[in-house]
């Protein structure tokens, strides 16, 4: 089975990374950038992309961009916290916390004004389990990532992805730096667990 392109169960198992300076961790890094940009940041890349050219009232892929990104913040927070799977309430607490400690968005959502809580349930559990945004929030193509307008919370939906595609980055940067035992092993725990 593929774990990211070209990359199987197999040739992770094969992998050596017991020893924190191995040419290995590399390779463990790279599958993980591929999977996470192929199956997330690309397909949703493409759709923002699509619609630039467009008017903003005619942009139409906002639900379809957040489901997506929705997805890719429980997986990065579960790489983050070597979670082998997120389960009914702890998948609200893996969602808050990334939105709360990332290092872009946690500009914008905070335990204080609460935006993560409302996002999830919301946002994320709106659009994922209902097919449509709840409590008349919106999701928009300008503006500040999220911001509130008359009552109702608003999602910048390209500038939230362009907050994750960063996030993402910051996290394989903490990676490939050898010394950072907890965040390697928790990786490993949950790369380990796509492969049983």
């Amino acid at each position: 089975m593929e774990i990211s392109p070209n990359f199987t169960c197999e040739e992770w198992k094969e992998l050596d990374l017991s020893d924190s300076n191995s040419n290995d961790w590399e390779k463990a890094i790279s599958c993980l950038e591929s999977r996470i940009k192929e199956r997330y940041i690309k397909p949703v890349d493409i759709l923002i992309e699509h619609e630039e050219a467009k008017k903003y009232s005619e942009r139409r892929f906002g639900f379809t961009i957040l489901a997506i990104d929705c997805l890719l913040v429980e997986t990065l927070q579960a790489f983050k916290d070597g979670n082998k799977e997120t389960r009914s309430k702890q998948g609200k607490t893996v969602f808050v916390k990334f939105l709360n400690n990332s290092k872009n968005l946690g500009k914008y959502f905070n335990e204080e004004n609460k935006f993560a809580e409302k996002f999830y349930k919301n946002y994320r559990n709106g659009i994922l389990h209902q097919a449509q945004i709840k409590n008349n929030h919106l999701v928009w193509s300008i503006g500040k990532v999220v911001f509130e307008q008359s009552g109702a919370m608003v999602i910048n939906r390209t500038a939230f992805h362009k907050c994750l595609k960063d996030d993402f980055e910051l996290y394989l940067q903490e990676l490939r730096n050898n010394s950072n035992s907890v965040i390697r092993n928790n990786f490993k725990k949950k790369m380990d667990s796509l492969c049983l």
